[in-house]
């Protein structure tokens, strides 16, 4: 089926215009064992009922946000870089006023939280697919809390786009990319993968790069909030993978490996958002080349926090599954030519989520106040 086939019940323009439909080739799996046997994922599961938190109660929407005045105090990284590169001799970016700065901090602002808000839609549904297609019990129980989580992300980014900043963009066609191979794909440890493990690693390294600028304190708190969740997501994968992959043959292992590879590699040469210059009525292809000199010159890149971040959470979670070392080190050398190796000894999520957990740390600091 295509998009602009009909689906029962809805208009044909509204599924042209809205609607992506995704064939997915996963069996659904239905249980009559109903024995906890994995103690680490029953104390996980117990963790994330006791962590969940109300997006209406527990968020104040009635916080002023000045999205001039944000960009203005806390410029990211992608609008220093442009400064930079209005300065180089015949830049498309050499006429602009601070205003024009000032609207490319706000445009990329919005597009960074509309890839947020549409990564966790297709968070909620592998979450959701992995409830169907994993073959334990307490594997499935606690991915229907981690639907729930990517339910109130996905519903947060939305309302704070909405409500205050504006219309939002649309999925990048990399982001889309990756997940529809993710929801597509017959294999469901693969949905682990893609999403708990790289998927959830890059988006603990965005949130935690944005969460170091932000000063704007509703943001702050639902970052906080966000990262502590997402946290318990990748702890959850590496939990049950690491079971699952000792008992893979060469042959499997390396199609997991060739998937880190080809994913991980490819998420090094990060979108250069040509929706938001052509918001800004320029030419990607005309400014990118300026872009590139000036982080050359400031011997940077837009997105050099976030990289360290994403690597440094995700090689010591791959090494803890097994997969760099398996094949003769198949994924260690093709990590190694990338210069990803420096990360390997780092703490990995699936131990030290408990230091994310923001909102048992607010709940307690709450108690304590009102017993003083």
């Amino acid at each position: 089926m295509t998009t602009t086939e009909r689906i029962a019940g809805i208009p044909e323009a509204e599924v042209a215009s809205s609607i992506k439909v995704v064939r997915d080739n996963a069996d659904r799996i239905f249980l009559w064992n109903y024995d906890r046997s994995r103690g680490q994922l029953v104390t996980l599961y117990n963790k994330a009922m006791s962590s969940q938190w109300n997006s209406v109660s527990e968020l104040d929407w009635s916080t002023d946000v000045d999205p001039e005045r944000l960009v203005m105090t806390q410029p990211g990284p992608a609008l220093n870089l442009a400064r930079e590169a209005a300065a180089l001799p015949g830049s498309p970016l050499a006429n602009w006023t601070e205003k024009e700065f000032v609207q490319l901090g706000i445009e990329m602002f919005k597009a960074s939280l509309s890839q947020f808000m549409h990564g966790e839609q297709g968070a909620m549904m592998t979450a959701a697919k992995i409830v169907e297609t994993v073959p334990w019990i307490d594997a499935k129980y606690y991915a229907s809390t981690q639907t729930m989580d990517e339910a109130r992300h996905t519903e947060v980014f939305a309302k704070y786009l909405h409500t205050k900043l504006g219309d939002a963009y649309p999925m990048s066609p990399f982001l889309e990319a990756q997940i529809m191979a993710l929801l597509e794909d017959s294999r469901w440890d693969i949905a682990y993968l893609g999403m708990q493990i790289v998927i959830e690693s890059l988006a603990l390294a965005a949130f935690g790069d944005m969460l170091r600028r932000t000063e704007e304190p509703l943001l702050k708190k639902l970052l906080r909030y966000v990262m502590s969740d997402e946290a318990r997501h990748v702890a959850f994968g590496v939990l049950s993978l690491a079971e699952l992959y000792q008992d893979l043959s060469s042959a499997e292992l390396k199609e997991r490996q060739d998937f880190l590879a080809d994913n991980t590699l490819r998420s090094r040469a990060r979108s250069t958002t040509p929706e938001v210059w052509e918001r800004m009525n320029v030419n990607v292809e005309a400014v990118l080349p300026f872009l590139m000199e000036a982080a050359a010159k400031m011997e940077t890149s837009a997105f050099a926090g976030f990289q360290r971040g994403f690597f440094a959470k995700l090689v010591p979670n791959v090494r803890k599954l097994g997969l760099l070392d398996a094949n003769n080190g198949y994924l260690r050398q093709r990590w190694a030519e990338a210069g990803l190796l420096e990360f390997e000894w780092a703490d990995d999520t699936g131990s030290d989520y408990e230091n994310y957990d923001a909102v048992a740390a607010d709940r307690a600091a709450a108690a304590s106040a009102a017993s003083a």
